[in-house]
């Protein structure tokens, strides 16, 4: 694979010269092999950090599929048996798999709701227990954009005892020996790695959607929408928000791979798990993104990255993705700098592409056919 490495690490290179890109990583596992690992723009390196917004939910996902294989929750258990406040206004009939899936009815945030307030977990958590559902629990699906975090984060706290920072850690991140590169708030000490973000499109993206579209329940202003200006803020970097996550492409394709197998002899969850993370839970229109998604356990299955290949993973606004393809054995992430939306956002469905061909043609090679 020598040739994908040095052939992923050329097309890179031409994305920040061409100024596509401004920095990036990219890495993929094949196998629990390092396959590719591979960065380009000025200061990044192979421990650089980038904050990639919503790809975090895959890590909030896999850190409560870990929770719940070793028996500390119930998918199909109401949220309130393990947080009775959450029960309020109806939502006692929600469960742990309604959260995995945007269904609890409870992707919006208070209107004036401010950045700052979004920083205190306790107060965020109190505060979304306390909202009235906008739809019955578990009749539909909606982007929880920030409310996931909360709401699942929440739920590690109680069965955990443990700060939803420190469940990542113990539980997924120091068993792969990744717990400075897979984050949710970023210690001071490590500030340094975190490469800033770059304004692109992704912003004006955002503000062509209709003023009155549901979107903005889940983001009621610019001022907490996932942008650069957010992202780069101290405060913000510090804050644990279980939506979202700071982290390196060499981390999160390697939790990925640790799903699919043992990677140096740890693996996350046993083959029998597997399935139940990527199986259909709903493909039906998204009450907040206005489009149907496929959607798995706290996944979603129908990337563009993922090329139409079956696969589970997250993407993050402005153009991050990590997933895991079971059925290559594959996983593979992109982090970046520069956020894009729309046209100009083709960069990890390129990139993705280019590892999967290569994959293929070495089996082909060693199988004489690609693997079903």
């Amino acid at each position: 694979m020598a040739d994908l490495q040095a052939q992923v690490e050329s097309v890179l290179r031409s994305l920040v010269d061409s100024g596509r890109e401004t920095g990036a990583q990219v890495a993929a596992y094949l196998h629990g092999e390092l396959i590719v690992d591979a960065r380009a723009g000025d200061g990044v390196g192979p421990d650089s950090l980038f904050h990639s917004f919503s790809t975090g939910k895959g890590v909030t996902a896999t850190l409560v599929h870990v929770l719940a294989e070793r028996g500390l929750l119930d998918p199909d258990a109401p949220i309130s048996a393990y947080w009775p406040e959450f029960g309020a206004h109806g939502k006692d009939r929600a469960t742990v798999r309604d959260a995995l899936v945007h269904r609890t009815g409870v992707p919006q945030l208070p209107p004036a709701v401010t950045a700052e307030e979004l920083f205190d977990f306790d107060g965020m958590a109190a505060l979304v227990a306390a909202q009235e559902p906008l739809w019955e629990p578990g009749t539909a699906t909606g982007y929880h954009g920030w409310t996931f975090g909360w709401i699942l984060g929440e739920l590690v706290r109680r069965v955990t005892g443990l700060s939803v920072a420190e469940a990542l850690r113990t539980h997924v991140a120091e068993p792969l020996g990744i717990a400075d590169s897979l984050l949710y708030g970023v210690p001071e000490e490590q500030a340094h790695r975190v490469v800033p973000l770059v304004a692109g499109s992704w912003e004006e993206r955002l503000a062509e959607i209709p003023p009155g579209a549901p979107f903005f329940l889940a983001l009621p202003h610019r001022g907490v929408w996932p942008a650069a200006a957010l992202a780069n803020r101290p405060d913000y970097l510090r804050a644990d928000l279980p939506a979202a996550a700071t982290l390196s492409a060499r981390a999160a394709a390697r939790m990925y791979a640790a799903l699919l197998g043992e990677v140096d002899g740890v693996r996350l969850l046993p083959a029998e798990a597997l399935p139940r993370l990527y199986a259909l839970q709903t493909a039906e229109p998204d009450r907040i993104l206005g489009a149907p998604v496929a959607k798995g356990m706290g996944y979603f299955l129908d990337l563009p990255a993922m090329g139409g290949e079956p696969a589970f993973g997250h993407n993050g606004s402005g153009g991050s993705v990590a997933f895991a393809d079971h059925r290559r054995g594959l996983s593979f992430a992109f982090t970046h700098s520069r956020l894009t939306g729309g046209p100009e956002s083709t960069t990890a469905v390129e990139l993705a592409a280019v590892v999967r061909a290569a994959v293929d043609r070495t089996e082909r090679n060693a199988r004489g056919t690609v693997p079903r």
